[in-house]
């Protein structure tokens, strides 16, 4: 794994975390350009990132987790965030939804949680902050085609946004599988996501979720 964040303290202090769960961090960085030529050399399975990185402190660790996702797939992109970016977290998921997270900073000292979003992000899955989820929930208008999700459904689109497969979005909200399974197609039937798109419905109805 290769850490990249600007803040001394929460870098020192993530990497003796993840140290202390087995975790190998290969390098622990400060800028988001030696991160890119870091991962070009080691080939990390995992890199977790800051969004905010110097000289700018503005989208730089985005751009780099965006280029690191086009350049080597198979890495595994962790973004920590201070505040809720709805842009930032579509532009990272608009290449897919494996392997990748959007996490608020505030959730790494929840270590069960941080822990949790690796090990997804590490089997290919993904994980997106509950937080992320809920504020966007709260910015939906009438006029959105979400509005036309019922309550169950839009329950159901949240926990896929937030990077669970079926089989947990089950166990989460105490459904059967086959419940899951009919709501989910409920939602790509009201967000028109249908297979003719060429695309994952699954990615799209995320996407869709982000930017609404």
């Amino acid at each position: 794994m290769i850490l990249a964040e600007d803040s001394t303290l929460l870098r020192e202090g993530l990497v003796r975390l993840l140290a202390e769960e087995g975790h190998e961090v290969l390098a622990a960085l400060g800028d988001a350009v030696t991160l890119v030529r870091e991962v070009g050399e080691q080939r990390p399975d995992l890199v977790v990132v800051d969004i905010r990185m110097p000289p700018t402190h503005t989208d730089e660790g985005l751009r780099a987790a965006v280029e690191i996702r086009r350049r080597w797939p198979g890495v595994g992109v962790l973004v920590l965030s201070q505040y809720v970016e709805r842009p930032y977290a579509a532009a990272l998921l608009a290449a897919g939804a494996e392997r990748v997270g959007y996490l608020l900073k505030d959730r790494v000292a929840q270590v069960e949680e941080f822990l949790d979003a690796l090990e997804r992000i590490h089997a290919g899955g993904a994980a997106i902050d509950p937080e992320v989820v809920r504020q966007l929930v709260v910015r939906t208008t009438h006029g959105d085609p979400l509005a036309r999700l019922t309550p169950r459904e839009r329950t159901v689109l949240e926990a896929l946004a937030q990077g669970h497969t079926n089989t947990a979005i089950a166990a989460k909200l105490h459904l059967s599988l086959s419940s899951v399974e009919k709501n989910l197609n409920a939602v790509f039937d009201k967000l028109e996501l249908t297979r003719a798109t060429g695309y994952s419905r699954r990615i799209l109805a995320v996407l869709r979720y982000l930017e609404a």
